[in-house]
């Protein structure tokens, strides 16, 4: 069973360690370059737990509804390069909004809690995965040209659109 505050807290975690964020991204790359999610319902998850680092993996567990359920063969990709994958079905605690008495706690001024059910997938990744894909992006970067502007040649290429009358233009609102 997972609670809303402990998945406010990670979060709070992650946006404090610098390192942590950038292996999150660094994890998420993979995930992209292994196209998972071009599966149902794999850009819907939410991150809920993770990055745990160790030695040889990054591990990190993400939440989906119900009735969202992620496509398994997205899963079945991962454990082409190793990964470890496992579904679980549980729920997520999360207090009512407070639009009446009633829906109080006794006692306290906090709304009563609703136990929603979700799909959680832990997924284990190996750490060397990541730093390859991380380098292979970075070698991808360098191999392309550079792309700064020539300020002094303005590229005659690009059409302008035609010019209005200024009776014409639309009226913007005005100070």
């Amino acid at each position: 069973m997972y609670d809303v505050m402990d998945i406010i807290q990670n979060i709070e975690n992650i946006y404090e360690s610098n390192n942590a964020f950038s292996i999150l991204k660094d994890f998420e790359r993979v995930l992209d370059e292994l196209d998972i999610y071009v599966y149902e319902n794999w850009e819907d998850g939410e991150l809920v737990k993770g990055p745990i680092i160790k030695r040889h993996w990054v591990s990190c567990s993400f939440m989906w509804p119900k009735n969202k359920k992620p496509d398994p063969e997205g899963a079945k990709r991962l454990l082409d390069y190793d990964c470890r994958v496992k579904y679980q079905k549980t729920y997520l605690v999360e207090p009512r909004k407070i639009r009446e008495p009633d829906v109080m706690r006794p006692g306290t001024k906090k709304g009563k809690l609703d136990k929603k059910p979700i799909w959680i997938v832990h997924i284990n990744m190996p750490s060397n995965l990541i730093k390859d894909t991380y380098d292979a992006y970075i070698d991808q970067i360098m191999q392309q040209p550079d792309t700064t502007v020539n300020m002094e040649e303005p590229n005659m290429d690009v059409q302008m659109p035609p010019e209005q009358d200024m009776d014409e233009m639309p009226d913007q609102g005005g100070l």
